[in-house]
């Protein structure tokens, strides 16, 4: 979609980053304030109105000025990616703050996979739905389409999730008086959890598939035409492989830090067979590969740091970690400026490939927490 609106690499690694990195600048500040709460249910409700509206706001800006001045739609869209991702800083802590109440340690992560396994299935079929609308309908109108549609689905998804019992925390942390004092306290745990800062580097350093990611799918437009269907394709065999990781690894594995291990394993094993990717049925298999790896990372992050962190203390680790891995999410801009002046598919895959191998074996090396 970005591609449509411009040619730079650059400008498609910037916008993949803004879909979620807008979530960094928020995400310490939201502990600051989420670790006095003993229900975070109503706030979440804020947050996923937010959610709905900014994603709807970028496909109603793409509708109503389009290709009359691709400038200012690019830069809508950034701001509705931003705001999209802004708020999902506040989500995310209120999430995990669920996650820990709702699910003992061995449910958690069978409860997660059954999870990812329900969306993607929903979005397999929105797969189907994405190649109908991309090829039935002209650029850029079919982009303005499915934002605006998918906006709708994602309410009723909201709405549903709002209508769970969630139990008091009893625990809960005093608010110190200010946000600097917060952000001393919480350097404070940085240094002092040795464990938690090998998790952040790990972690960080599994977010170097996005170095390559967003550009898989221009290297693949070099060796065959794209259509509308073969992009709504790859989307579902994403899915699928996020389906069969999900039923046959992840919800049966119970120690999140081999969770962790095979998650790099097979986001390698999706770029070494990038490099040698030339048709269609090797580009499905890169997807395939990276929708197994994907969830597993999702699945044991989110974990770990719930394993490690104090009750009263949960909402500081947990931004803590997301906050500093998220940096990660920047790596498309990197790899768009390798990209532009490299101009080479292969050189960024390979580095890659080197940081996913540098973090599976920091993640075999993990400190164990008595």
């Amino acid at each position: 979609m970005v591609h449509h609106f411009s040619d730079s690499v650059i400008i498609v690694g910037l916008f993949a980053s803004l879909l979620r990195g807008g979530a960094i600048v928020v995400q310490l500040y939201a502990a600051f304030h989420a670790q006095t709460y003993k229900r975070v249910l109503p706030s979440l409700k804020k947050v996923f109105f937010f959610r709905f509206t900014s994603w709807f706001f970028i496909g109603f800006s793409i509708y109503l000025i389009g290709d009359t001045n691709k400038s200012l739609t690019l830069f809508l869209i950034g701001l509705g990616l931003f705001a999209f991702s802004f708020s999902a800083g506040f989500g995310a802590i209120y999430f995990k703050e669920l996650q820990a109440k709702l699910f003992s340690r061995r449910y958690r992560g069978k409860t997660m996979a059954n999870r990812l396994v329900a969306s993607s299935i929903a979005s397999i079929i929105s797969g189907g739905v994405a190649g109908y609308v991309l090829s039935e309908f002209q650029a850029p109108l079919n982009y303005a389409y499915l934002f605006m549609i998918s906006s709708f689905f994602m309410l009723i998804g909201f709405s549903a999730f709002m209508s769970m019992d969630e139990p008091e925390k009893k625990n809960v942390a005093l608010k110190e008086e200010n946000f600097k004092l917060f952000m001393k306290n919480a350097i404070i745990i940085l240094k002092r959890d040795r464990r938690l800062k090998q998790q952040i580097v790990v972690i960080f350093l599994g977010f170097s598939y996005f170095l390559s990611m967003p550009f898989v799918i221009l290297n693949a437009n070099k060796s065959f035409t794209l259509t509308g269907w073969m992009l709504g394709g790859f989307i579902v065999v994403q899915m699928i492989g996020s389906i069969l990781g999900s039923t046959f690894f992840w919800r049966k594995i119970h120690d999140y830090e081999k969770m962790l291990s095979l998650s790099f394993v097979f986001s390698i094993l999706s770029f070494v067979v990038a490099l040698f990717a030339y048709d269609i049925y090797s580009y499905a298999l890169v997807f395939l590969l990276f929708g197994i790896s994907i969830d597993g990372f999702n699945i044991a992050g989110m974990n770990l740091v719930i394993e490690i962190a104090p009750e009263d203390k949960r909402p500081i680790y947990t931004a803590l970690q997301t906050t500093l891995t998220s940096f990660g999410l920047f790596f498309p801009i990197l790899g768009g400026v390798l990209l532009k002046f490299v101009s080479s598919y292969t050189f960024i895959y390979a580095i890659t490939i080197v940081l996913l191998v540098i973090g599976y074996i920091l993640s075999r090396r993990f400190e164990k927490r008595c």
